[in-house]
């Protein structure tokens, strides 16, 4: 009987847009049963994914409200549901597992969380693959983009950051789940950024810290220094501003295995190599996170297939020799909202 309530919970969670796929290993059932409680699975599912506050809850279920707020904002603590808070009002909502619940146990990770999560990740990530929309996309770090007056604001990481008031850093999940895992990472860790109702979710529960601007912009400056991707959300209201390297973020790690990443990933530009400037010293090539660079004939060349845009090869190259070129594939601009990246996810899952 409490396996079923698992069983429920998974379904559920696949209606989501981001899905939730069984698998014949069952790992899935694990990951949750490690998660929620069986009395945290049975609330969620009388949840909707829509925020609505405790009376509208507790008037559509018929739950006692004063118990039930307990029990939303415990489970929203633990990450198991989202919380939207405005001044004194607060709402809640179900969510979906990645990018949501996972990252949201930030600071309830242990070893046989990571251990599910790397045995689940491959199924999941199938599943997202099979998307047109992704939920993250690629821009070039600032360096790669001066000078060109033509780049849209939505591929220019300062003025997204610069358009937003409520901000807050956190540790990268992923870095921190390698080194629960003995694999850890020599880059920084304190790089992810969010912003709106994320980065006050974040705060609320403790796992993040306000910063402002200034420090948004440093972060950014850290990031490229140590060849890490910036991965915003996929749309023109930012979210999140993840900074990846591809030793331990699941997505740069998998498809860096294929021989096309660069056609895997929503990106609006790729390098291109000047060889009448190019000398070969490979600098482009030791910084490329997808092996998107090599040597032909004594000079760098850019595998386009390989090639994500995110533009750490520009300013390493001593010569000037490197430049960014807009993908003549991609020129629609991204979604506007998170909410309308959901949406579209949902309809190609034909939910």
């Amino acid at each position: 009987m409490t396996e079923d309530v698992y069983k429920r919970l998974r379904v559920f969670l696949d209606r989501l847009p981001a899905g939730f796929p069984e698998t014949p290993t069952g790992v899935e059932i694990k990951l949750l049963m490690k998660m929620f409680t069986p009395e945290q699975a049975a609330l969620t599912l009388q949840l909707k994914s829509e925020p609505e506050t405790v009376p509208e809850i507790a008037g559509r279920t018929g739950l006692d409200q004063k118990q039930l707020a307990e029990d939303l904002e415990q489970m929203a603590k633990d990450g198991l549901i989202f919380r939207i808070r405005e001044d004194e009002v607060r709402k809640y909502m179900a969510f979906q597992f990645i990018v949501g619940l996972y990252e949201f146990q930030l600071h309830r990770m242990d070893r046989e969380f990571c251990e599910l999560v790397e045995e689940y990740m491959p199924f999941i990530g199938l599943s997202l693959g099979a998307l047109a929309t992704s939920q993250l996309r690629v821009i070039p770090v600032e360096s790669a983009l001066k000078g060109d007056a033509t780049v849209a604001p939505y591929n220019r990481g300062r003025e997204l950051v610069g358009q937003e008031e409520i901000m807050a850093v956190a540790d990268c999940i992923c870095k921190k789940e390698q080194g629960i895992l003995d694999n850890p990472c020599s880059k920084p860790i304190e790089v992810c950024m969010m912003f709106g109702k994320f980065a006050q979710y974040y705060m609320d529960n403790n796992n993040a810290r306000a910063i402002d601007k200034e420090e948004a912009f440093r972060i950014l400056d850290l990031a490229e220094a140590n060849g890490l991707v910036l991965n915003p959300s996929n749309t023109q209201k930012l979210e999140a501003v993840c900074c990846c390297c591809s030793c331990c973020c699941p997505t740069l790690k998998n498809i860096k295995m294929f021989p096309n990443p660069g056609e895997m990933v929503t990106s609006y530009y790729r390098s291109v190599i000047d060889g009448d400037l190019c000398t070969g010293c490979g600098e482009c090539a030791a910084i490329c996170p997808m092996d998107a660079i090599e040597e032909k004939d004594g000079i760098s060349v850019v595998l386009t297939k390989r090639c994500i845009g995110c533009g750490l090869c520009v300013d390493r190259c001593p010569v000037l020799a490197i430049s960014m070129e807009a993908r003549k594939d991609r020129t629609d601009a991204p979604p506007k909202t998170f909410e309308e990246v959901m949406g579209r996810m949902a309809a190609e899952r034909g939910l």
